[in-house]
């Protein structure tokens, strides 16, 4: 028996491909457009070109806590999602009954059902080590922030060059996490597939419309360029 059907491999490339060309077009849009994390990357550089003129940087301190305590939530969240997924690894005969009974719903054996749920945990795994590496980056900031030279250094080439290094290691972190936000919102239309191969291409087109939306026409992204 073939595990998936051709309509559910159709549908699991059209989520796969959905996701990469939105990142893909996502990363070279914005050295054309400026989208949201295009122009809080900016900022991240004024902050670091700020810190230099501080003489107390208690604030930035606080700032890059602030930053690790939402990552390590979110990859705190994950690890309970990847449980949560693998609980549904047996789920009973009803539940089955009951997804295939929906409207366009499409019935499933345990088989086709434990290698969805795998898949959605594999999503939630992704994320994870997304947002774990973008919590051990923003350790690394912390470092910068407490190696920063002192204010009256401020205008050194040497200062100027930490400036910028903590600002790329901040972007590098904001990136990472990101992508494990990203693969949030794409696990939520991978949620669709559970019942029916359709509904998932429906949701995934749904998800990045959704994102790009968020990303250049947003209210967020006006305020943020509301200076311009």
């Amino acid at each position: 028996m073939q595990l998936l059907s051709t309509v559910d491999i159709v549908a699991l490339c059209w989520f796969l491909g959905a996701w990469i060309a939105y990142s893909a077009t996502l990363s070279l849009t914005q050295r054309r457009r400026r989208g949201l994390n295009s122009e809080m990357n900016l900022y991240r550089d004024v902050w670091m070109l700020q810190m230099l003129k501080r003489e107390t940087r208690m604030v930035d301190a606080q700032i890059v806590a602030a930053l690790q305590n939402g990552t390590a939530f979110f990859a705190s969240t994950s690890l309970i999602a990847i449980g949560g997924a693998l609980t549904l690894l047996r789920a009973p005969e009803e539940i089955l009954q009951v997804l295939g009974s929906l409207p366009f719903g499409a019935q499933m054996t345990h088989v086709q059902w434990e290698a969805k749920t795998i898949g959605l945990a594999v999503v939630f795994v992704y994320a994870f080590f997304k947002f774990g590496w973008a919590y051990r980056l923003y350790n690394y900031v912390a470092i910068l922030v407490g190696a920063t030279p002192p204010a009256a250094e401020k205008d050194t080439p040497e200062a100027q060059a930490h400036a910028r290094r903590g600002g790329r290691l901040c972007e590098v972190a904001g990136l990472h996490f990101n992508r494990g936000q990203r693969a949030f919102f794409f696990a939520l239309g991978y949620l669709g597939w559970f019942i029916s191969p359709w509904l998932l291409m429906v949701s995934s087109v749904v998800v990045t419309v959704v994102l790009w939306r968020r990303q250049f026409a947003s209210d967020s992204r006006r305020a943020v360029c509301s200076g311009e």
